[in-house]
């Protein structure tokens, strides 16, 4: 018999839990300078983007005076008699005068769009810098909940309590999380969107009144930049809560997410419906939906795999699923004890719908995930 020290073990615990989350405001203060960085070179993008559009009117106002002055040294030149030396002088310094001044002027236009492009491709940089930032903030939120989760029986045996204080505070934190991400995520979407949009409408209107041809392919770049928007849009509120599967159920909701995965990725995907199809319980649908979600996220990203098919299986007990690929594959021995954060959240899952997961991969045969979920009490 082994004797388990109970005071060490929640002492363990308690520091490992305190490590990550020293860890996680570390990640979350590099995060906050990135975003601030952001922040700033964004300003600075719009205050270009401005200069930029207001130098191009102020070029083509230019080129038309200096079509004009060359016009009037021209008719100067050519009826000398007409005019005097002082005229045709004062036409040819009115003409270097302002193609001095067009040529310094598309000079400037041509540092301004350099400037432009320098701090759009830097705002990018840090953009994907602040992304991974988050996703890895998110990765250590989720193991600090996967431990909350794992050990929380043996805390709850040792201070019944305190373990419920802290599983609530945890379910508390996740949900500010989760908003925080969702906020971030419609600010750098769809919101930096439409400012971008306001700001090309802006342009549009000023070149409807001087370059009609240019104007409308602002206006084309403007109709993209709304479709992005609306596409971004809907991918929040997809990601969020898939209305199709609270109103078609969960086949037709598998079917839309592997037909986005077509579109990103083109690879092919079938799905094969066994049994009769049927709407589950609310709380079966959404875990079921989200463990093969996951799976096929895994498909796209790591997988390479060119195909993927996806089989329901409908019984009166019992639902079950299989997501199978033809990717790379990888070593399941190996693989043990260092699952990634998508799969320990499709065991915990599956723990919860009182189902069986199981995963059967080798390298460059691809891989199948299993899915039995009850249907009874």
């Amino acid at each position: 018999m082994i004797n388990i020290d109970a005071k060490a073990l929640d002492k363990i615990v308690k520091n490992t839990i305190a490590a990550v989350e020293r860890s996680k405001a570390q990640i979350f203060d590099i995060y906050d300078a990135a975003r601030v960085e952001m922040e700033k070179v964004r300003l600075d993008v719009e205050r270009v983007k401005q200069e930029t559009a207001d130098i191009i009117f102020r070029v083509d106002e230019l080129e038309k005076k200096e079509r004009r002055s060359r016009y009037r040294l021209m008719e100067v030149s050519r009826n000398f008699r007409q005019y005097t030396e002082d005229d045709i002088k004062a036409a040819y310094e009115d003409t270097s005068n302002v193609q001095l001044e067009l040529a310094m002027a598309r000079l400037q236009e041509q540092n301004l769009r350099r400037q432009r492009d320098e701090l759009e491709l830097r705002l990018k940089t840090l953009k994907s810098t602040v992304e991974k930032a988050e996703e890895l903030a998110s990765q250590v939120g989720a193991v600090l909940g996967y431990w909350g989760s794992q050990m929380g029986d043996v805390v709850t045996q040792i201070e019944s309590l305190q373990a419920r204080q802290n599983f609530g505070a945890k379910i508390i934190k996740a949900q500010e999380e989760e908003r925080r991400r969702v906020s971030r995520e419609i600010h750098d979407g769809p919101a930096q969107a439409m400012a971008n949009i306001v700001f090309r409408a802006e342009v549009c209107e000023r070149l409807m009144e001087s370059d009609v041809a240019r104007a409308k392919h602002e206006l084309g770049d403007l109709r993209e930049q709304v479709r992005i928007a609306l596409k971004e849009t809907r991918k929040i509120i997809f990601d969020l809560r898939p209305m199709t599967l609270d109103d078609l159920g969960l086949v037709p909701t598998i079917r839309k997410v592997l037909e986005t995965i077509k579109e990103r990725s083109a690879v092919f995907s079938e799905v094969k419906v066994l049994g009769t199809e049927k709407r589950l319980e609310p709380h079966i649908e959404i875990g079921l939906f989200r463990i093969i979600q996951e799976a096929l996220s895994n498909v796209e990203k790591h997988a390479k795999a060119s195909n993927i098919w996806v089989r329901i299986d409908f019984r009166p007990s019992v639902v079950s699923a299989v997501v199978e690929d033809d990717g790379r594959g990888f070593d399941t021995v190996e693989s043990v004890g260092n699952e990634s954060f998508g799969l320990m959240g499709m065991r915990e899952r599956i723990n919860l719908l009182r189902g069986e997961l199981t995963i059967k991969s080798e390298v460059g045969k691809g891989t199948r995930v299993f899915v039995t979920v009850p249907l009874g009490p």
